[in-house]
């Protein structure tokens, strides 16, 4: 077995060479990323290194410059053992510029199979939840011109579809619509970045995992580095950003055509045909999934929608519960099978990557939020007028004892509304620009 290629770093004298990133600059990259409001609130994703250093001096100096004020978020997963000294290094260095920061530790990361999604998408969920606590419309994310060609080589090896090959969005909604994600960094390079941490006389940390030639980015980073290379990736991207544009504008409209998305995790469908690329997204929805499903395992039920189970979500005939336009339709539920296992009940978790905990008063440490099975269908049965097929995979809250079912309004109304859960999923049908 050929051992893969040793990372190779960007030299020092070219992020010296490199100019730093100006005010009027970073102002042209956030104009068409607004409105912001009056004065702007933003919350920025801080992991302690160049490129989010950069982001927070930037944007700090953007919103005193327009009467607003900017918060940190900085996430520590708790994987290395240096991680919770790096995160404490990089609040305290924010602090010294005026920058208010706050560190949020993850819990329940367990080694094995799709770590490093599950702490994406963990991070992702935190840094989401604080920026809403923090009073932010907006979050701000470091991503610069260097990973978002990183990310079109992965997705083109991928073989990736047409939206997967648009690149990162500079702008999009988080799940659950509560937050906008910016990416105002997506046109620079990251050599003007660390220039730009270089001039303000700031340090940051570098996390070794960059370098791991273990990790297909690392070893697909001295190729996306090319200057020409990457200049033709960011022009095939703007290019099919423009026609993702005009496909999720055709996901929308078939969607709200042909579909209704309820908050308890299902969706009714029309019978007929449907788009594939609105079906990938409903399915994707309601499986709580962040990439949509095979294309050739989707054409069929797009074609001729029928009874099935696809990606994690069962197509069932929509019965009683078809009616108007969805008459002889299909209900698309969560598969019980494939439901994830319980998290602990803290605000701002999620589960099953489609429900989010909102504030809720102070739990036991056991408590748990996950699904609410089978007692489903043995107790509430006439609860409300929900499918059958659905109660299983309600989100419920395990309080030593005592069972907390919100969408149920169970055990009284009073009480479920202490524990507001929200039907968010990781992603949305539409993606932005």
């Amino acid at each position: 077995m050929i051992a893969p290629r040793p990372f190779a770093s960007v030299p020092p004298a070219a992020e010296r060479a490199a100019p730093p990133v100006g005010e009027e600059e970073f102002a042209a990259l956030m104009a068409p990323l607004g409105p912001f409001g009056a004065p702007p609130r933003l919350a920025l994703a801080v992991s302690g290194g160049a490129d989010s250093m950069a982001l927070a001096l930037l944007a700090a100096r953007w919103a005193e410059a327009r009467c607003g004020t900017v918060f940190a978020v900085i996430v520590d997963h708790g994987l290395r053992p240096e991680s919770a000294a790096e995160a404490a290094l990089a609040e305290a260095r924010l602090a010294g510029r005026g920058i208010a920061a706050r560190v949020i530790r993850l819990e329940g990361l367990a080694p094995g199979p799709g770590l490093a999604a599950r702490a994406r998408a963990a991070r992702y969920a935190a840094l989401v939840a604080a920026a809403a606590a923090g009073g932010a419309a907006h979050l701000l994310l470091g991503h610069h011109a260097g990973d978002q060609a990183e990310t079109l080589l992965m997705r083109a090896l991928a073989a990736s579809g047409p939206a997967g090959l648009a690149g990162m969005a500079g702008w999009c909604l988080a799940a659950g619509g509560e937050i906008a994600l910016l990416r105002p960094l997506l046109t620079v390079a990251p050599a003007r970045l660390r220039a730009s941490v270089h001039a303000a006389g700031l340090a940051w940390v570098e996390d070794p995992s960059n370098a791991d030639p273990r990790t297909l980015r690392a070893r697909l980073r001295p190729l996306a580095a090319m200057p020409a290379r990457s200049a033709g990736l960011a022009a095939a991207a703007a290019a099919r950003r423009e026609a993702r544009a005009a496909g999720d504008t055709a996901i929308a409209a078939a969607l709200a055509a042909r579909a209704a998305l309820f908050p308890e995790g299902y969706a009714l469908l029309a019978p007929g045909a449907i788009a594939p690329e609105a079906l990938a997204a409903l399915v994707r929805m309601i499986g709580g999934r962040p990439y949509p499903p095979p294309r050739r395992a989707l054409a069929g039920l797009a074609a001729a929608p029928r009874p099935a189970t696809l990606a994690g979500v069962r197509f069932l005939p929509a019965g009683r519960h078809g009616t108007g336009r969805f008459q002889g339709g299909f209900l698309l539920v969560r598969e019980p099978a494939a439901l994830a296992p319980p998290v602990p009940a803290r605000p701002g978790a999620v589960w099953d990557g489609r429900f989010r905990l909102g504030a809720i008063p102070v739990v036991p440490a056991a408590a748990s939020f996950g699904a609410l099975g089978p007692v489903g269908r043995r107790h509430f049965p006439a609860a409300r007028p929900l499918p059958a097929a659905v109660l299983p995979s309600l989100p419920a809250l395990r309080l030593a004892e005592r069972l907390i079912v919100p969408h149920l309004l169970w055990p009284e109304a009073a009480v479920a509304a202490r524990y507001p859960v929200f039907f968010t999923p990781l992603a949305a049908a539409v993606e932005g620009n």
